[in-house]
């Protein structure tokens, strides 16, 4: 068995320079085979061509992954500037189907290929100059700067994954076959599938801060679980077991699905697996490149929907009651299988993964493991249980939106990895989650199983947009009015007499103040660099209501509910769109505003005084800016020399507000009513509160 294609890199080592030269090389071979998976587009306009209505163009994530580099470098402070904001932009966001992924093709003048490469080779260059010359100690840890370039390799291994699905679902005459992405080839008769026994046990997932593999966020803390007998099949399901299914008309019957899933299949009008093509009475595959006679025994490629109706069709004609496995019962086939994890796999890597068996899913009796067949390997495996937070769950500072904006009960767990995965995908810890409904190189197996699937918690634990939660939503404390009602009254009440069309909140939170202008405004928008704070409004505006947890005390905490209805918010909720943005590098789009307020913000950004240049443009003339700010810098947000007041300069004192008049006086005039001073109290816990004053200006367009 060959080798993967990319080895699996260590945080530790004995020698720093080795592993600087290691790290270099896996970061060029990771940066070209990706390149080199677009080789696969065989015309210009399978760059331009959206593969399917819910995700970009290719040509978004041949840019995407290139600029992830420069966007997460200067958040890090590792980079003075960018090397192209305007692309920086354009491919920042827009990856997963999020409510603030902005997917609309018309906000879009997509760069020439020629330009992404020649943008994509200064981004090498960049990083590798960073690679060279940054001191290097080992082992790396999360608060290294060198996270940030292991984070880029690992990012641009899941999109050489999720990239090679789009191109299986663009038309066939758009790709060429390309040589180092070559298919298995032998294929023949599916094995029977039979239910195998599994010894009960506990299992103990989770990473520690100590561990030497690279982890994304959600993949440290500490759960565990002990698990009765079960039974597992012997194979993930193939082509073959589940042709039974497609020949019997599953894909007819709403009984067999679950509500979510019958939604979707009568709105894709889906008869049979999507990679499956009907051929004059036979099928055939559609691989990445070609297609070729379906092989009955590879695995079924499916989506979490049409997995689970196929162990409920499957269930009434055994008898049994069958399901997909939880990440506990994948995890408790992992533990029995013995399997070394991918780190060690020096010499052979124990399945069809890594690229090292080919470009393609292979036969599913071709890889035992224990006793089973492709425990890891061959494709992800679907599970039946949501992704959500471990115990110890702490958001990395530099990529809040990896993994929480997937907490909502709606993205399923994948195990094993792929053909193609790579890197951190191949780990036993590894934890990924996609929508139920999307096509991952995905398939499943079955179990028989007495074990209750985990409770998903329900409630928001992350303390910080807990805090924000309350502060925007929750009681007022000591007297002290709700901070986001008010702003947006003051920002109201100045345009009296102007026209008021199109409303920008940027640095919205969790989004009360968007909901506010909205009764006074049709289009608002909500930007914010967090998801996580992101992700309340979008709640708030589809389901009305938001749970979360507050800290008493120690460990004691109440739980909270958000609902715009007892608000008085949901008549006008629909008026407001949520997107995620970097306030210092803003898309084109986001333009022709009456009223722009940045509320709390300008202390927070890495580089206000760009913000406060590039606002004005956005402005009608005669439209308004609205900043309030307590000017809390420090340094951990808005390096000391972005800091636009608070210091001496030249002996003399600078303050912010002198700093704004200096910055924005040749765009705009201060209104007479303004500055004005705007207290708030934020809640920490039962007996702890920050009371602080922010000092309201605004500014008219001249």
């Amino acid at each position: 068995m060959a080798r993967t294609r990319i080895a699996a890199l260590r945080l530790d080592g004995e020698h720093a320079e080795q592993k600087r030269e290691e790290i270099r090389r896996i970061f060029h071979e990771t940066f070209s085979l990706y390149e080199q998976l677009f080789d696969h587009l065989a015309e210009p306009a399978a760059w331009y061509e959206k593969a399917i209505p819910l995700r970009h163009p290719l040509i978004f994530y041949f840019g995407h992954s290139a600029t992830f580099y420069v966007n997460k470098l200067q958040v890090a402070g590792l980079i003075g500037q960018r090397l192209d904001p305007r692309l920086e932009s354009v491919f920042a966001v827009g990856v997963d189907e999020m409510s603030w992924d902005d997917l609309d093709e018309t906000h879009y003048d997509w760069p020439s290929v020629d330009d992404v490469r020649q943008y994509r080779q200064r981004v090498r260059e960049l990083v590798d100059g960073l690679i060279r010359e940054m001191p290097l100690s080992l082992p790396i840890t999360w608060d290294s700067p060198w996270w940030v370039i292991l984070m880029g390799i690992e990012h641009e291994n899941i999109h050489l994954e999720t990239s090679s699905v789009l191109m299986r679902q663009l038309p066939l005459s758009r790709v060429r076959p390309v040589e180092a992405f070559r298919p298995w080839t032998p294929a023949g008769a599916a094995p029977d599938n039979i239910l195998q026994a599994v010894v009960g046990g506990a299992v103990r997932l989770g990473k520690g801060r100590a561990d030497p593999r690279y982890g994304w966020d959600n993949e440290y803390g500490l759960h565990q679980a002990a698990l009765q007998p079960f039974h597992a099949s012997r194979f993930l399901v193939s082509n073959q077991e589940f042709l039974a299914f497609v020949e019997q008309d599953g894909y007819s019957e709403s009984r067999w699905w679950t509500a979510e899933g019958d939604r979707w299949r009568r709105f894709s009008q889906a008869r049979h697996p999507t990679f499956w093509v009907p051929d004059q009475g036979t099928w055939r595959l559609r691989l990445i490149a070609e297609e070729r006679p379906l092989p009955w025994n590879w695995p079924v490629e499916v989506n979490a929907l049409e997995a689970d109706a196929f162990c409920r069709w499957k269930s009434a004609r055994t008898g049994q009651n069958l399901r997909l496995p939880s990440e506990d019962e994948w995890r408790r086939l992992r533990d029995l299988c013995v399997l070394a994890d991918s780190d060690a796999w020096d010499d052979a890597v124990p399945g069809n993964i890594g690229l090292a068996a080919g470009c393609s899913p292979c036969p599913v009796d071709q890889f035992k493991q224990g006793d089973f067949y492709d425990v890891v390997g061959n494709v992800w495996q679907w599970t039946a249980t949501p992704i959500y937070p471990f115990p110890g769950f702490e958001v990395h500072p530099l990529y809040d939106d990896f993994t929480v904006p997937t907490f909502d009960q709606q993205h399923n767990l994948i195990k094993g990895g792929s053909f193609i995965s790579l890197g951190n995908e191949t780990q036993q810890e590894a934890r990924y989650a996609f929508r139920r409904h999307f096509f991952q190189h995905a398939g499943f197996r079955y179990v028989a199983s007495p074990n209750a699937l985990p409770e998903v918690p329900v409630y928001e634990s992350d303390a910080l947009v807990s805090q924000y939660a309350e502060f925007h939503y929750g009681r007022e404390y000591y007297g002290v009015p709700n901070f986001a009602v008010e702003v947006a009254r003051i920002a109201v009440e100045a345009m009296t007499g102007k026209p008021l069309r199109r409303a920008l909140d940027i640095g919205c939170a969790v989004g009360r103040g968007s909901f506010e202008l909205a009764k006074h405004c049709p289009e608002v928008t909500g930007l914010d660099f967090s998801a996580r704070f992101i992700s309340v409004g979008v709640q708030l505006r589809e389901r009305g209501h938001f749970s979360y947890t507050l800290t008493e005390e120690g460990e004691l905490q109440s739980y909270q509910t958000a609902d715009l209805a007892a608000l008085g918010l949901t008549g006008t909720a629909d008026r407001v769109h949520f997107f995620q943005a970097d306030a210092c590098n803003l898309k084109p789009l986001y333009r022709d505003y009456d009223l722009v307020v940045a509320a709390n913000l300008i202390d927070r950004l890495h580089h206000p005084r760009k913000f406060l240049e590039d606002i004005a443009d956005r402005i009608l003339p005669g439209g308004l800016l609205v900043i309030t700010s307590p000017y809390t810098w420090l340094e951990e947000h808005t390096a000391r020399t972005e800091w636009l007041g608070g210091f001496k300069r030249d002996g003399e004192n600078l303050s912010t507000f002198d700093a704004l008049r200096e910055i924005l006086s040749g765009a705009f005039r201060l209104r007479d009513d303004s500055p004005q001073d705007l207290s708030f109290v934020i809640r920490e816990t039962a007996r702890k509160y920050q009371h602080s004053i922010a000092q309201v200006t605004i500014w008219e367009r001249l």
